[in-house]
């Protein structure tokens, strides 16, 4: 009956040795793949995916149950354009933590890049509802740039405008506000947005690109010529300075 009994006592502790070091080895083996995790993501700040891309692997050998993994996953995917391998990862990060906004607004980006609106619309209206959400204006300025594809101008100018309230200077949503103006064939309005769009922002070409369409549209055809003249400087090589150069060509006689 002892030796029953001490059996019985020898399996228990065999039995919680084994949990203890599995429990030891899951922990070990989350925390290298975090660790893998966050140097991924410095690669991925640095512009450099492809090295982004082989830590996050390595980490998900590791350790898959992580929404802030696949969140990455899907951002290194995206920046090589592997768009269905990106929404794969961003819905994984989502099946993980339902409530993971970021994940659902980079699905959202992921289905605009494919070009479906309407898919990436129900995404960015998700999380902009988010009261919790600390950057809403990523989402409403998403949706902005949505609308203008699918050329609901006024649907648009209301999501950029809800952007802008958030973040004044937020350069997506000044931008979009602009181009958005242009399209409605409203001169004046597109000229007033993207003059203090280049004042905050004086190295983006785009822009000044773009004022000089606004200007050509109000019939400013010298703040337009030397908007144009600024993209070649700031660009000189670029296809973008190709377009000013023809633009400018276009309305040098106008001046």
């Amino acid at each position: 009956m002892k030796t029953h009994w001490c059996v019985r006592v020898f399996l228990i502790s065999i039995i919680f040795c084994f949990a203890a070091c599995t429990s030891t080895s899951l922990e070990v083996r989350k925390k290298q793949a975090e660790a893998g995790r966050h140097l991924g993501e410095a690669y991925l700040e640095q512009g450099n995916s492809s090295l982004a891309l082989r830590e996050f692997l390595k980490a998900k050998e590791l350790y898959d149950n992580d929404q802030f993994l696949h969140d990455d996953l899907g951002l290194a995917y995206m920046a090589k354009d592997r768009l269905d391998l990106a929404i794969e990862h961003f819905k994984k990060a989502l099946a993980i933590d339902p409530g993971y906004a970021p994940a659902k607004n980079n699905l959202g980006t992921a289905y605009m890049k494919k070009k479906d609106w309407d898919t990436a619309i129900k995404y960015f209206k998700e999380v902009a509802g988010d009261l919790i959400y600390a950057t809403p204006q990523f989402p409403l300025s998403n949706l902005g740039w949505a609308y203008y594809n699918k050329g609901e101008y006024e649907l648009a100018l209301k999501y950029y405008q809800e952007a802008l309230e958030m973040n004044s200077q937020f350069l997506n949503a000044l931008r979009g506000l602009g181009v958005t103006y242009i399209a409605m064939g409203k001169g004046p309005e597109a000229v007033a947005v993207l003059e203090v769009s280049v004042k905050h922002y004086p190295q983006i070409a785009q822009l000044h690109f773009d004022l000089g369409e606004a200007y050509t549209l109000s019939r400013n055809y010298e703040k337009a010529f030397n908007a144009f003249q600024k993209v070649l400087k700031l660009v000189p090589d670029s296809p973008l300075a190709r377009k000013a150069k023809i633009e400018s060509q276009k309305i040098k006689h106008f001046q």
